[in-house]
């Protein structure tokens, strides 16, 4: 019995380290994503926040948000505290562009009240959008090669394909991902805030 409750106190420690050290990680790398952005001059894309659920239902229309998978009061929560973070920090923007999916365009409503929508970010997850992948990459590359951010951030809000596709990183719900002009993930911010 003696050597049964050794090893069950010897799990727990371990799993309370390991607890603290993801958690103090995920302080540490938010701390120099927010350092990055407060420098400016970096291109950072932001899943939208939460939305549940998996693509979007089978005939969806992109100018009707009723038709589409929507953020939930947490991730409307999220888009919140998000701008609220950016602002607290005092984060110089130069301009927010968003997918014309209405997630997208919500996300960048709550978080930054103003957005234009650049459809070259829009998702190209369902099989129905998924011809249009690499032209909107090659487009959004291009874009990105011929903008000059001197000191702000251009704010990219859209879909984990699209990130994923430039980045080869797959980011969580309303994550922020920092990348230099060349697309080199510099560092990424978990929704936390």
């Amino acid at each position: 019995m003696t050597h049964f409750l050794q090893i069950l106190k010897a799990r727990i420690l371990f799993f309370v380290f390991l607890s603290f050290f993801i958690f103090s990680n995920n302080i540490i790398s938010n701390e120099i994503g927010w350092n990055y952005l407060k420098e400016g001059g970096y291109y950072v894309f932001i899943r939208h926040a939460l939305a549940p659920g998996n693509g979007d239902p089978v005939n969806f229309d992109l100018n009707k948000c009723s038709t589409q998978r929507n953020l939930s009061q947490e991730g409307i929560d999220q888009s919140i505290r998000l701008g609220e973070e950016f602002k607290n920090k005092d984060i110089p923007i130069s301009r927010v562009l968003t997918s014309q999916w209405c997630r997208c365009k919500d996300t960048a409503f709550y978080a930054f009240n103003d957005y234009i929508e650049f459809p070259v970010l829009n998702s190209t997850y369902s099989s129905k959008f998924q011809k249009n992948q690499s032209d909107q990459i090659s487009s959004l590359i291009n874009y990105i090669n011929n903008t000059d951010l001197k000191k702000n951030n251009e704010i990219f809000v859209t879909h984990y394909v699209i990130i994923g596709a430039l980045t080869d990183y797959y980011p969580d719900s309303a994550e922020i991902v920092i990348t230099d002009q060349n697309l080199n993930v510099l560092s990424t911010i978990k929704s936390e805030f």
